[in-house]
């Protein structure tokens, strides 16, 4: 008997059964031979959530929640923040490697040829209320661009997909920042290929009546730093839906525009505004004792930014973007709500009711901090989320096109309505 085997013994029948296990998996569907009889349609696995369940295999990201391990394509999060630059981070989340001087090169050409928007996408985003929320507006825009390029649907030629990645890249950033300026009420600002591709953003975003926009280094460092760390995340729900849609053979644009409706729910992408808004409610660092007081005694306060589905550990991206958020600080000026989160979590991380648990600050902890202090409103925050993270989801779109295992998504389900019933004439119904 081999040693990579799991031996499963059917109490119901008697039968034993041998189950190969690869890469620490058995297969779903090995569990079907597990049968009582010839009628029976075999065992599933219940798994709400996917909590324990591989759907894919991916060469994208590698995590150690225990260890607090994030990695692209093998490179430390420390080392790609500290050393590298969105767009390249962006090519290797993609493509799987470092590009080459030259390959950087033609990739920043490409993506800068397609940053301008069609005004039909310009005049939607106008459609839309001064205050609709910019979530909505930037799901909207980005579903629209599959009207824009039909060719999009060709998802199974690798040239078009390549053409398609550069399209969703670029124009994700266009789209966010015309939605900020729709809601502030101000002019939209055309991209410009003379600033990178963050400086760029940064002043199609927040340019106003200067002769020439110059970003702030300081800010633009900062924002390439945070889009770095919300490149990729392996496996979280924003990539699932992209996963899933995608793998209908939909177009990329209708898949991306679902994988940020599935970022734009609380419980996902827009965790730091809750955590901006939890500091504001706390107002004062000698507040924070109370108000733990109150998590702990389930008094209906959540602690929020903190805990995190896979890291048990400290949130690696959370201790670079502390770092990032004190370097802002020094040029935008110190936020009082940051003494209130360092407080918070100096408390917190002492205290055996949060470690037992182990709950730990994570991404979304500082970040709301950073985006605050470049003035930007909480409802924003979630979009300057999914711009970086669109990089992750068009990767993992791409390998799921390209694996021959994978099939059109569609789970098993575990029926608990009623047996078979004849129709009840209405005037018969109590």
């Amino acid at each position: 008997m081999s040693s990579d085997t799991l031996t499963v013994i059917d109490n119901r029948t008697g039968a034993s059964y041998e189950l190969p296990i690869v890469q620490g998996t058995v297969k779903a569907m090995d569990l079907r031979r597990i049968k009582t009889g010839d009628e029976d349609f075999g065992l599933m696995s219940f798994d709400p959530g996917l909590t324990n369940t591989a759907s894919s295999r991916s060469s994208i990201t590698y995590i150690d929640g225990e260890k607090g391990i994030l990695r692209y394509r093998g490179y430390p999060i420390e080392q790609l923040a500290a050393k590298s630059t969105y767009l390249e981070t962006a090519y290797l989340v993609i493509f799987g490697e470092l590009p080459t001087a030259d390959h950087l090169a033609r990739w920043q050409h490409d993506i800068s040829r397609h940053s301008l928007l069609h005004t039909n996408i310009q005049h939607l985003i106008e459609t839309f209320r001064f205050n609709a929320h910019p979530m909505s507006v930037f799901i909207s825009a980005i579903a629209s661009l599959s009207t824009l390029y039909p060719d999009a649907r060709q998802v199974t030629d690798p040239v078009n997909r390549r053409l398609q990645v550069e399209r969703m890249i670029a124009k994700a950033a266009t789209i966010a920042a015309f939605t900020y300026r729709h809601n502030q009420g101000w002019p939209f600002i055309y991209p410009d290929d003379g600033l990178s591709f963050i400086g760029n953003f940064l002043k199609m975003m927040f340019r106003m009546t200067e002769v020439e926009y110059v970003p702030n280094p300081v800010l633009e460092r900062a924002l390439n730093i945070l889009w770095i760390l919300h490149a990729d995340h392996e496996q979280n729900c924003g990539t699932n839906a992209m996963r899933v849609i995608g793998s209908s053979q939909a177009d990329p644009y209708s898949a991306l525009a679902g994988a940020a409706a599935a970022l734009y729910g609380p419980l996902h992408g827009a965790a730091n505004e809750a955590v901006l808004r939890m500091l504001e409610q706390i107002g004062r660092p000698e507040n924070v004792p109370a108000f733990l007081a109150k998590v702990k005694n389930g008094e209906g306060e959540r602690l929020m930014g903190f805990g995190h589905r896979i890291y048990k550990n400290y949130d690696p991206r959370c201790r670079i973007i502390k770092q990032t958020a004190e370097e802002v600080f020094q040029v935008t000026g110190r936020n009082p709500l940051l003494d209130v989160a360092l407080e918070l979590e100096r408390i917190a991380l002492q205290d055996d009711y949060f470690i037992s648990r182990k709950l730990y600050p994570n991404v979304d902890f500082y970040s709301g901090l950073i985006y605050r202090a470049m003035n930007l409103p909480a409802s924003m925050f979630t979009v300057m989320f999914a711009v970086p993270r669109t990089c992750g989801w068009v990767a993992h779109w791409m390998e799921m096109v390209g694996d021959p295992e994978q099939k059109i998504s569609r789970p098993r389900q575990i029926y608990t309505g009623s047996e078979m019933r004849g129709y009840v004439p209405m005037e018969q119904r109590g």
